[in-house]
């Protein structure tokens, strides 16, 4: 009996539950910043951060990364609850939930391993400049900036702060270096009485229990919907596409391989759950993820206890984190930016391709100015997308030879597709061809619609020069579509490429494997 209840707990279960209070500590103001942001109550954001986070660590694909209320979805929202109020932005929250599970239902969430590394790149060093310049806010108050005494108390909280998470590992990894330095921190200055801004300054965080609410806009019509799906599309799009990101960069750094699809879904339920609750909708959280991943927190369990620590301090220990000095949790965040922050990125220059380094430096700037990480990658990818095919359009050559009949082949090598098929078209002349003209398609791979209208088009050129022309080795897909070169169109299908995604017949593998881990 005691091994079955030892075979249960995680056998990091230690470092879950602290890495979880520390994740907790560092959620309420994040929380509290965000839900000002979006124009609601503190408790809007801080009943995302609980049930956001306990639904995705419960049924979530990224065990360790931690889910809530977060900067990316408040900026979308404000002008709705400007111009709607709180309760359409429950019903937009909701109908966002229902989208990101019909991306997952959708199997959709697999394409976010098509975004290139330059822009995943520019996302991390975006994000951490981001979460930088969110930290030097904190140092105005009213719009002013603060200085004399209370900026050098909070300068040294702040070193005091970073000292300890960086130098305490070398002494001792027992407890997280994260928890230790804001527990140290805040008791300092409490019995030091240093007059310094603490959470309680920036608003109350006690409440009750989050309450089964559904929105009041008047039920389901036409005329709510038009209002609210347009901000929840933004919204699923933006939610889906920082929390996959987050997920690829959490799979980084601990060398394991999250399930996309599934995290789709168990983001979907969680809005749908935190709408249904009277919070403002969320997402992954890539700062508080990289805290509870330094500080050891690797299972289910260390998501599950922030969310729980997280209501208790609502309910019952508010008078108590609200005496945190918000020092200590710049420091915090602090050490989350050199973290995050790939200095590497900074030699880069000239030891890459440009065009990788441009959507680098791209995405990041877009992301600073803008605060929106979502349309930051998708112009990142459109870039890279762009580039790449600038690239490969002048890659496509074919090698030509006449065999003793008097039948010309042409060889063809590289990838047709839409910016390529001009030098396609300037490989072959018709007229001085002879009157049969063979087409080899065993070493180029047709990619996309305009391909093959370029072949159609060639085959047109080809009939009005009264010759014939034969397509060999070309994908039945390809086939299928030809109107004008049908019955032109000469096929050997045991060598007639098949083409499939890979990740199609692995990652169900990789998903079988992870539910039986799990």
């Amino acid at each position: 009996m005691f091994s079955l209840i030892h075979k249960r707990i995680p056998v990091n279960a230690k470092n879950d539950v602290l890495s979880g209070l520390t994740v907790a500590l560092a959620l309420v103001p994040e929380a509290v910043a965000f839900a000002l942001l979006a124009g609601v109550d503190p408790l809007v954001g801080l009943y995302a951060a609980f049930t956001i986070g306990i639904v995705t660590s419960i049924i979530g694909g990224r065990p360790g990364m931690i889910s809530g209320a977060t900067g990316a979805i408040a900026v979308v929202i404000g002008t709705l609850v400007a111009q709607h109020g709180v309760e359409y932005l429950f019903a937009a929250v909701i109908l966002t939930g229902l989208i990101q599970m019909l991306f997952g239902v959708l199997r959709m969430g697999k394409f976010i391993r098509l975004v290139p590394h330059p822009v995943f790149l520019g996302f991390v060093n975006g994000l951490a400049m981001v979460i930088f310049i969110s930290q030097i806010k904190q140092f105005k108050v009213e719009g002013a900036w603060i200085t004399g005494e209370p900026l050098y108390i909070m300068l040294v909280i702040i070193a005091i702060t970073m000292a300890i998470i960086q130098f305490l590992p070398k002494l001792t990894k027992a407890i997280p270096s994260t928890l230790t330095a804001i527990v140290v921190g805040s008791l300092a200055v409490i019995w030091l009485g240093l007059d310094t801004r603490t959470v309680g300054d920036i608003a109350s965080i006690k409440g009750g229990l989050p309450i089964f609410h559904i929105p009041d806009v008047g039920g389901i019509s036409l005329e709510m919907l038009e209002i609210v799906f347009p901000y929840a599309l933004v919204m699923a799009m933006v939610g889906l596409i920082e929390s996959l990101l987050t997920l690829n960069l959490i799979d980084d750094l601990t060398e394991t391989v999250g399930q996309p699809n599934k995290e789709c879904i168990a983001q979907g339920v969680a809005n749908t759950v935190t709408g249904l609750f009277g919070g403002m909708g969320g997402c992954a959280m890539v700062g508080q993820s990289l805290i509870n991943i330094k500080s050891g927190g690797r299972g289910r369990l260390s998501g599950i206890s922030a969310a729980i620590v997280l209501l208790l301090f609502i309910l019952y220990l508010s008078d108590y984190i609200e005496k945190i000095p918000v020092a200590v949790l710049i420091g915090v965040m602090m050490m989350v930016v050199i973290g995050t922050f790939e200095w590497c990125s900074l030699r880069l220059f000239g030891k890459i391709p440009l065009p990788d380094f441009i959507t680098g430096m791209t995405v990041a700037i877009i992301t600073v100015l803008t605060d929106n990480l979502a349309l930051a990658v998708i112009v990142g990818v459109i870039i890279s997308a762009l580039s790449f095919a600038w690239e490969s359009a002048g890659k496509i050559h074919a090698t030509s030879e006449i065999d003793e009949n008097g039948s010309k082949t042409y060889k063809l090598n590289g990838g047709l597709f839409f910016a390529s098929i001009d030098t396609f078209h300037a490989i072959f002349s018709p007229k001085e061809d002879p009157n049969d003209v063979f087409i080899d398609f065993q070493y180029s791979r047709v990619f996309d619609h305009s391909a093959i209208k370029a072949i159609d088009k060639l085959a047109v050129r080809y009939q009005k020069s009264g010759k014939t022309l034969h397509l060999v080795h070309l994908s039945s897909e390809c086939r299928a579509l030809l109107k004008t070169a049908k019955g032109l169109v000469e096929v050997n299908v045991l060598e007639d490429p098949q083409y499939h995604m890979a990740i199609d017949k692995v990652k169900p593998k990789i998903e079988a494997l992870k539910d039986a881990e799990t």
